[in-house]
């Protein structure tokens, strides 16, 4: 029995030798087009196949990373967005897929075929439903001290004033060729408000959704910057110098009380505006109710922060190169820091209109922070009010057009998306 074990051992080896390299050839002939096809199905492979432009929108990403992390211009939503737009136009990966979304409408017949869709499409999902504004508006308002504003109640006229800059923006952006829908989108710019810029344009135009936060974003970064050389172009020394009264103290009865009545008014007067306003007033009454503090450091915090990175990089993501690369975005680009200066020279005005009535002059440089930059539209105030007088001391006077301006390009965005939507 081992004899004939043997001699069926020494066949099978010969049979090996023989087939060896036949099954050697065939198997280095598999190898090759898998090779091949590994090199063909490469991002390398279809950017040199004629997706050139991929490579500028690269090249994007990678000026957004440095103005985020270098510069420092709202590294906590550019950076996401740089980053949104980095992956999505990456040959070959599938992370985005816009046709899911034509026609400003989610095909959820599309998404059950899940070799279809990739991680960006499902977080996209967020900005589509107007998740992600709203929620990060509750973080908003749970940081705001709406005490400055309801100390003084002008502030609501200089906010509202300083939300010109959306509806100009408006009206220019109809006479350069752009649909109603997306000119309420770029106009809501001018607002200086991303979540609600973010917010409206995913409602109205979300084709444009990735250059409208882009530049609502860089704009919001270059307060410092664009500002100030506006405030001085409007106002006189004297003008800057004016040093206002001390502000009173807002019982903590009256900073509960306020969310709630904003909320019911707003929302009964502009059912549109409900979401927005909803949400930055509970997280304002979480913030001044005292009951509920864990909620609302969570919501300052841990939720906010997640929905901040969710939202960046679902914005980023559509920036493809077809959507980014043509002549509305530079177009909106230019609109947008328009929109900017004008908003803040409205509130500008609009003070110095207010000082020819009122016995309390009121500094026409808290004008300008009526757009909703908190806070950093206040503290430009307060900057170029020292420039002037270094006794002067407007910031918690500014903080009140500033909050006042939240609210108001909420509003806004409200009657762009009653009248547009």
């Amino acid at each position: 029995m081992r004899q004939v074990e043997k001699y069926l051992l020494k066949i099978a080896l010969l049979l090996g030798i023989f087939i060896m390299p036949f099954a050697a050839s065939a198997e280095e002939i598999d190898m090759g087009e898998k090779v091949s096809k590994f090199l063909n199905d490469t991002g390398f492979a279809q950017l040199f196949a004629g997706n050139w432009l991929c490579l500028v929108m690269i090249v994007v990403a990678c000026v957004l990373f440095y103005l985020a992390i270098v510069k420092k211009f709202e590294p906590l939503l550019l950076l996401p967005i740089a980053f949104g737009m980095l992956l999505t136009n990456l040959p070959g990966a599938g992370l985005f897929h816009p046709e899911l979304f034509d026609g400003g409408h989610v095909h959820w017949a599309n998404f059950t075929n899940s070799n279809n869709v990739g991680l960006l499409d499902y977080l996209y999902l967020g900005v589509k439903l107007g998740i992600y504004p709203c929620i990060i508006f509750v973080g908003v308002g749970a940081m705001t001290d709406f005490g400055p504003l309801l100390a003084n109640p002008k502030s609501f006229l200089l906010g509202a004033a300083a939300q010109l800059g959306i509806f100009a923006t408006f009206l220019g952006a109809l006479a350069l060729g752009f649909t109603y829908a997306e000119a309420g989108s770029i106009g809501i710019i001018g607002g200086a408000d991303g979540p609600t810029a973010i917010y409206l344009t995913s409602k109205l135009a979300p084709s444009l959704l990735g250059p409208i936060a882009v530049a609502a974003y860089s704009y919001m970064a270059l307060v410092p910057v664009i500002q100030p050389p506006i405030m001085k172009a409007l106002t006189t020394q004297k003008e800057r110098e004016i040093v206002m009264k001390q502000l009173r103290k807002v019982s903590k009865k009256e900073k509960i009380v306020f969310p709630i009545v904003v909320t019911i008014f707003v929302s009964l007067l502009l059912p549109s505006a409900a979401p927005l306003i909803g949400c930055l007033m509970l997280g304002n009454l979480m913030r001044e109710c005292g009951v509920v503090e864990r909620l609302s450091k969570t919501v300052q915090n841990e939720l906010m922060n997640i929905c901040t990175i969710f939202l960046g990089i679902s914005v980023g993501a559509t920036t493809t190169a077809a959507a980014f690369l043509n002549f509305q975005t530079l177009a909106i680009l230019v609109i947008g820091v328009l929109a900017f200066g004008i908003g803040s020279a409205g509130g500008v005005l609009l003070a110095k209109f207010m000082n020819l009535f009122t016995k309390n002059k009121i500094n026409p440089l808290i004008g300008s922070a009526g757009v909703s930059a908190v806070p950093m539209a206040a503290r430009v105030s307060q900057n170029v009010g020292q420039e002037a007088n270094p006794g002067n001391f407007l910031l918690m006077h500014a903080m009140g057009p500033n909050v006042a301006g939240v609210i108001g390009s909420a509003v806004a965005a409200g009657i762009l998306l009653s009248f547009l939507g």
